[in-house]
Parts: structure tokens; C-alpha cells; sequence
């Protein structure tokens, strides 16, 4: 009797434990720290300055700040109800986690586990300002209130159209700048050129996602820009983002602003062309937007492994040094493979 018990008290550990990882979308998290990766890549390879311990907090900062991030919108969500309905059949790859709406976590129980996370965000970016610099507190307090005021009232933004925006800057230039800065304590445009593909693939991924939740959006009063402006109009959005983020790829190394080894990153081209026809077929039957979805996750996530590449080549080109090379190839495998698996191991080219 004592050993079933103890089953049985396992398995709803574990059950326990798969509906927090639920709710933590973890693959959506890499939109976080692989700018933060990239950034302090970046200046290794330009200035040889990487602290290794600095590096590891920045991505681990990030990466709480957005798991805080999801479970704010899960949220916030939930009590201005948008993500209640449940006319359409789920969709892994956009809106909320679902585990309010279906009781598998209380709100009060979400709420003080992202007011948590909040705060140990807090306390590793004082602890960088400190030791470091007090410019790493403007990347920081505009990161979190960005993640917070998302939905949270009284601000709410992305409930009046600026949140596909704010994803733009606070995925690519906050977060990626704000690593950089922890390492030289300086600017770089060459890592803003570098960088903006990843915002603009993460604008991209943002209007592709809100197509499916865009009439209940609108009904409770969240008006995204695809709710304003209607699925027709986002799927030229998305297209003009992606347009934009390989021309920064392509122009950058011939302008001489960027190493022209960035363009292994076009290896995810073919892929973002096929999310683009698959959205522009079935924009109307959000449904069938699942592969798009999973593709467009995809083609972000491996641009911007592409790009670290690129510059651990460039940096050791430039003589850098090996081993810190490998810690950062570490720390990427590290936080990269718990999202790996549904992200580029999944398969749903049947619904699409």
C-alpha cells in the first residue's frame, strides 16, 4: 500500500511539473536569450572580452524575465478574458498556455510564481549594475516594463496595437545591446545590424500567432494589430518583416558592417518562404496556421544560432580565445535544448 502510494504521489509530481512547463511556453523563450547569446558573442569577437560569469547571468536573467513574461500574459489574459473561448481547435504554437482556463493552475498560485521570477530578474540585473555598469539598469528597467505592462494595466500597450512593435526592440536591440553592454560597456552598430533580424522575426512571429486568437482578441477589447487591421493585411505585414530581416543579412556584410560569414543565417530562408505560402493560403482558417506557426518559431530560433555562429567563427578568426568560445557554445546548448526538441523535432506539414 505504502509503494502505490508513493506512485501515486510521483505521478502527480509529475503531472504537477509537466502543467509549470506548460506554462512557461519555454519555446517561446528563446526569442530572449538567444539576443542575449549573439550580444555578448558579438563582443567577444570584436574586443576578445567575455566574463564568463557575467554572460551566464545575462541569459539566465532573460530567460526568467521571460518565462515572467508568458505567465504575465496567461494572466493578465485571463481576467480580461480574452484566451476563454475555445471555438477553435488548439494551437500548440500561439496564445496562451491554457492552464488557467482549464484549472490545472490557480491564477494565485501564477501570479506569485511570475512575482518571483520578477524578482530574482531584479535582483541579477542590480547585481550586473553594480559590478559592472549603471547603464545596464536603462536596458533592464525597460525590458521589465515592457514584459510587465504588456498586458498588465493600467498600461496594457499591447491591448492598443504597440506590442508588435515593443516585441520588435525589446527582442533584438534591449535584450541584445543590453548583453553587450555587460561585457564592454560600450555601443555597437554593428551589433544593432546584426541584431534587428532577429526583432523583425520576432515581429513576424508575433502577427502570425495573433491571427488565430484575433477574433476573440477583439472581443474582449484587445485590439493587436491584427485585430485592427484584419488576418489579409498581417499576412503582408509578416512578409514585409521577413523581407526586411534577410535584407539586413544580405547588405550588411557588404557594406562592410557585419562579417560575411552572417550569411549562413539564409540557410532558414526556404523555410521562411514555405510559413509565408502556407499563411497566405489559409489566413482565414486560422487552423491550419499550425505548421506556419511551428516555422516561423523555427526559422527565428535557427537564424539565431546561425548568427552566434557566425561571429565564434569571426572571433576565432580574430584570435580570440577557444575556451571562452566553448563556454558560450555551452551555455547555448544548455539553455537551447529543453526547447529543441518541440521546436525543431515536431511535425505538422499534415494540417497545413
Amino acid at each position: 500500500m505504502a509503494n502505490q502510494d508513493t506512485l501515486i504521489e510521483e505521478r502527480s509530481i509529475m503531472v504537477s511539473l509537466q502543467t509549470w512547463w506548460t506554462a512557461f511556453r519555454y519555446h517561446f523563450v528563446p526569442s530572449s536569450f538567444l539576443p542575449a547569446i549573439l550580444g555578448g558573442v558579438l563582443a567577444w569577437a570584436q574586443t576578445g572580452l567575455l566574463n564568463q560569469w557575467f554572460f551566464f547571468l545575462t541569459v539566465l536573467g532573460v530567460t526568467l524575465n521571460h518565462i515572467a513574461l508568458n505567465m504575465t500574459d496567461d494572466y493578465f489574459d485571463y481576467h480580461a478574458a480574452v484566451d476563454r473561448f475555445d471555438q477553435r481547435e488548439n494551437n500548440p504554437y500561439a496564445g496562451g498556455s491554457g492552464t488557467l482556463t482549464s484549472g490545472k493552475i490557480q491564477h494565485q498560485h501564477m501570479r506569485l510564481v511570475f512575482t518571483w521570477l520578477y524578482l530574482l530578474t531584479i535582483t541579477i540585473g542590480l547585481y550586473l549594475c553594480v559590478v559592472q555598469s549603471w547603464w545596464i539598469l536603462a536596458f533592464g528597467l525597460f525590458g521589465m516594463a515592457s514584459s510587465y505592462f504588456y498586458t498588465a494595466p493600467p498600461v496594457r500597450y499591447g491591448y492598443r496595437g504597440f506590442g508588435e512593435v515593443s516585441q520588435l526592440i525589446n527582442f533584438s536591440l534591449t535584450i541584445g545591446l543590453g548583453a553587450y553592454v555587460v561585457q564592454t560597456v560600450s555601443f555597437s552598430w554593428e551589433a544593432v545590424r546584426v541584431l534587428l533580424p532577429l526583432g523583425l522575426m520576432m515581429f513576424a512571429m508575433i502577427i502570425i500567432n495573433e491571427i488565430s486568437d484575433s477574433k476573440d482578441d477583439a472581443a474582449a477589447g484587445k485590439y493587436t494589430l491584427v485585430a485592427r487591421f484584419g488576418a489579409a493585411n498581417a499576412v503582408w505585414l509578416y512578409g514585409l518583416a521577413m523581407i526586411l530581416a534577410y535584407a539586413f543579412i544580405v547588405l550588411a556584410p557588404l557594406w562592410n558592417m557585419a562579417t560575411p560569414w552572417i550569411y549562413l543565417a539564409g540557410l532558414t530562408l526556404p523555410w521562411a518562404i514555405q510559413a509565408f505560402f502556407i499563411l497566405k493560403r489559409n489566413f482565414g482558417e486560422p487552423d491550419r496556421l499550425i505548421p506556419a506557426n511551428l516555422l516561423t518559431i523555427r526559422v527565428h530560433h535557427l537564424t539565431g544560432i546561425l548568427l552566434i555562429i557566425a561571429y565564434l567563427i569571426q572571433g576565432l578568426q580574430n584570435g580570440r580565445d577557444l575556451a571562452q568560445a566553448f563556454f558560450a557554445v555551452l551555455i547555448l546548448a544548455a539553455f537551447y535544448l529543453p526547447a529543441a526538441v518541440r521546436v525543431l523535432f515536431k511535425n505538422h506539414d499534415k494540417k497545413g
